[in-house]
């Protein structure tokens, strides 16, 4: 990716200095996950844990011996989607039957913890989230909370959930908001097994395929910045700002300059400038929209010398035509605010 002194007076003073857009709605993520399966310990033996490399199912709550409130529960999935796009990861969840009714039945084995609400768990989660390439991490999402059944908080996502976004980690950091659950075409149940079975053969033996949903509220956003003469979005010919006076065309290479793309594959203490030699490529997946379509990404790395400052080239579309076309750009899936350019 090559870098260029830019024309545009003062541009990257201006760039760089200026203060990050306020708090927007929050960024829906639509995590897909496979062969998600609950081991309920159902056994306090501890030399049958993991020794049935069979499909065992689980015995809570279901007369076989085992009561429900207290047992605990782990769990693991993989993930295989982000917002539809190729992703992979590993989702985790450690949790406890709470077992939770308005209506339960005192006295038998299994019986129920009297409530106003229904719940069956307690689960705390973590998304950890890999490029496509099942390598190279984008960061983590931690969520706290009561699972299934409901009645699910006001406000999005609902699907049997009252979990919290507690925190998150690199591309994530500092997230919060809510989880909740959507449907998929072949949605799956989680599948629940007994603490018996062989968590090695879990993709194997097979288990849920859900659509897990993730309301982020981030701690920064991605941001196209904006100068005195609009969107700090240039030609990359002669990087001179792209304006009314000088549109751009269709198929041209342009470089934005951005604030809150999130972590580096450079490792940098926090405050630390962007190094020059080598350049600090952005290590969360980068998508840039023309018109709602996507452009070619043909680089994104961090400005040297800059600290949450970023350069990011890209192609217009071919078929992009003359007026006005609407730029977008996101950073690991979470968008920024839409901002538009000239085209000739």
């Amino acid at each position: 990716m090559t870098r260029r002194a830019i024309s545009v007076p003062l541009l990257l003073a201006t760039v760089y200095c200026i203060s990050a857009r306020g708090q927007a709605p929050a960024a829906t993520l639509y995590v897909e996950l496979q062969n998600v399966v609950e081991y309920q310990v159902d056994t306090s033996d501890l030399s049958k844990y993991g020794t049935d490399p069979n499909v065992t199912p689980g015995k809570i709550a279901k007369g076989l011996g085992v009561g429900c409130a207290g047992v605990p529960i782990i769990g693991y999935g993989d993930i295989v989607a982000v917002n539809g796009q190729p992703a992979r990861g590993t989702y985790a969840v450690r949790g406890m039957a709470v077992c939770l009714t308005p209506n339960p039945v005192p006295g038998v084995n299994g019986s129920n913890a009297i409530s106003d609400t229904t719940w069956n768990s307690v689960r705390d989660e973590t998304y950890e989230i890999l490029q496509s390439d099942g390598i190279t991490p984008v960061g983590t999402i931690m969520t706290y909370g009561l699972s299934s059944v409901g009645p699910s908080p006001p406000g999005p996502p609902a699907g049997r959930r009252n979990s919290a976004i507690t925190g998150g980690t690199g591309a994530f950091l500092g997230a919060r908001g809510q989880r909740g659950q959507s449907s998929l075409s072949g949605n799956v149940p989680e599948r629940t097994a007994s603490i018996t079975e062989d968590p090695a053969k879990r993709r194997q033996n097979g288990g849920g395929h859900l659509l897990t949903v993730l309301y982020v509220i981030p701690m920064s956003w991605p941001t196209v910045v904006t100068t005195a003469g609009g969107p700090a979005i240039v030609h990359s010919s002669d990087f001179s700002l792209v304006s009314a006076s000088k549109p751009a065309v269709a198929g041209e290479i342009l470089s934005l300059f951005a604030t809150g793309l999130g972590p580096t594959r450079t490792s940098l203490t926090p405050g630390q400038a962007f190094p020059s030699t080598p350049l600090a490529v952005v290590n969360s997946p980068i998508d840039v929209t023309v018109n709602g379509k996507s452009a070619e990404v043909l680089g994104a790395v961090g400005y040297p010398g800059a600290v949450d400052g970023y350069q990011v080239n890209f192609r217009i579309p071919p078929e992009t035509g003359a007026g006005t076309a609407t730029i977008q750009i996101s950073s690991a899936w979470i968008p920024g605010a839409p901002v538009s350019i000239a085209m000739k």
